[in-house]
């Protein structure tokens, strides 16, 4: 938890004309969890999990938050990556594109979410909506994102692997038979 509380602190805000604590970044923070047993098998089975938290920073209108210079561009770079990961969903979304090429490589954010779009995993998205009415047309194009995202399927199966033992072992089990 206290690497949670610590990428939170150092992450980026800044009060714009369209929300007081903008977020000017997106944070992804990831554990990876490895289960191996305690056995003197020359082959092993490994389990692996992994667990993503993703919090988005929301769509940038210029003209809405007056951002100009260093921010104008953050929000471009926001939007951005948005929009490739928009396109991401999408592609894995449509049924009628079933086996067409998904473009993970257009942005950072879409090439560490890969596994969690299209891989071996269980997705939930956390769509945040304002119930003003100045936000209906924000709130819409979230919803219509979060809809378009649960239209994904993924086939899930257990990640576990075969793992050879590395050589310095192999010679502690050979001292051992002796």
């Amino acid at each position: 938890m206290n690497l949670l509380f610590l990428g939170n602190r150092r992450r980026t805000t800044e009060a714009t004309n369209a929300n007081q604590t903008s977020s000017r970044s997106h944070a992804v923070f990831q554990i990876v969890v490895t289960s191996t047993p305690h056995t003197k098998n020359i082959s092993m089975e490994t389990t692996t999990g992994k667990l993503s938290l993703i919090d988005l920073a929301g769509s940038e209108r210029g003209t809405v938050t007056e951002n100009r210079g260093i921010r104008l561009r953050e929000g471009a770079k926001i939007n951005r990556s948005l929009l490739a990961l928009a396109n991401c969903i999408n592609a894995l979304g449509d049924k009628s594109k079933k086996g067409f090429f998904v473009n993970y490589r257009d942005s950072k954010l879409t090439r560490l979410l890969k596994d969690s779009l299209g891989g071996n995993c269980k997705t939930v998205m956390i769509a945040n909506i304002s119930p003003a009415s100045s936000q209906i047309e924000e709130t819409i194009n979230t919803l219509k994102y979060a809809n378009r995202a649960k239209n994904i399927r993924t086939k899930m199966v257990s990640n576990k692997k075969m793992v050879s033992i590395h050589v310095a072992e192999y010679k502690n089990i050979i001292n051992d038979l002796r």
